[in-house]
């Protein structure tokens, strides 16, 4: 199937504009929608790619830049995003939450890392809250299309991978497909959910693999609709195929689950 691609800006709540990426069968009809949400690195060719493969299999597919804003355009660069994490991934694992260690880290670091790690990293919770709100409206907008037949789906990785759980407590998506991503910061707003959630972790993922003994009672509690895959020594962010975490195996394994799952919620 032929696609076609293109950018666009939607405004958002507080009438910034976020630029976008769309990908869509290049056809007449109405598809079924998904959201595609970054990673910390911000619209990558990585997350185009996702778009344009879902849009190969029938959806009309958004990524959102989450980083689009005046303030954060020139600074949250991927290239800028991955100087600043560098010294800090470099720190050994059990050195990653020393206070100490993590300032004497920054010390040696240019202002532009340190204000990237301090907000991405230490203080995102409330650059998340905007985020959210800004994916909410990218649902609104891409809903509305004409190519849009009104099912919704949404996908996010790693950092997205939590905000996609999170926004699927806000507005009513038809199937949400979590890679690696942690939990809805209040567990009891799984009670919002709409559709069945696909929960995808990698084995070697402590930060968020630490999540899930409180996630399955809750789901349980609530009673929805939550299928989760465990991939065994593979590493977060082991879809990426651009990143050093890439697992060949898991990856092919996990795409076709993912289509089929948006398949059978979403239609085609």
């Amino acid at each position: 199937m032929g696609i076609k691609e293109e950018n666009v800006n939607y405004r958002t709540f507080d009438d910034s504009e976020v630029r976008s990426f769309i990908a869509r069968p290049d056809d007449e009809k109405k598809h079924p929608a998904i959201v595609v949400i970054q990673e910390i690195w911000g619209l990558t060719d990585f997350l185009k790619s996702v778009a344009k493969r879902l849009a190969e299999d029938g959806f009309v597919a958004i990524a959102p830049h989450l980083y689009s804003r005046k303030e954060h355009y020139d600074l949250y660069t991927q290239e800028n995003i991955m100087d600043a994490m560098r010294p800090m991934w470099s720190l050994p694992p059990e050195k990653r939450r020393d206070q100490a260690a993590i300032q004497e880290t920054l010390a040696k670091s240019s202002e532009t890392s340190r204000k990237i790690v301090n907000e991405l990293m230490f203080n995102r919770q409330s650059f998340e809250v905007t985020m959210a709100k800004d994916l909410v409206e990218g649902y609104r907008f891409i809903k509305g299309q004409p190519y849009s037949n009104g099912k919704m789906g949404v996908v996010g990785f790693c950092m997205g991978g939590g905000l996609a759980f999170q926004i699927s407590t806000m507005v009513p998506f038809d199937a949400s497909v979590i890679y690696y991503g942690a939990n809805p910061k209040k567990l009891d707003d799984l009670s919002k959910l709409k559709g069945p959630v696909f929960g995808i972790y990698a084995g070697e993922d402590g930060p968020i693999n630490a999540g899930l003994p409180e996630l399955i009672p809750a789901v349980l509690k609530h009673r929805k609709n939550f299928e989760m895959k465990i991939y065994p020594n593979t590493q977060h962010a082991f879809f990426n195929h651009t990143g050093l975490a890439y697992d060949e195996t898991a990856a092919k394994d996990v795409w076709p689950r993912t289509v089929r799952f948006f398949r059978q919620n979403l239609g085609e």
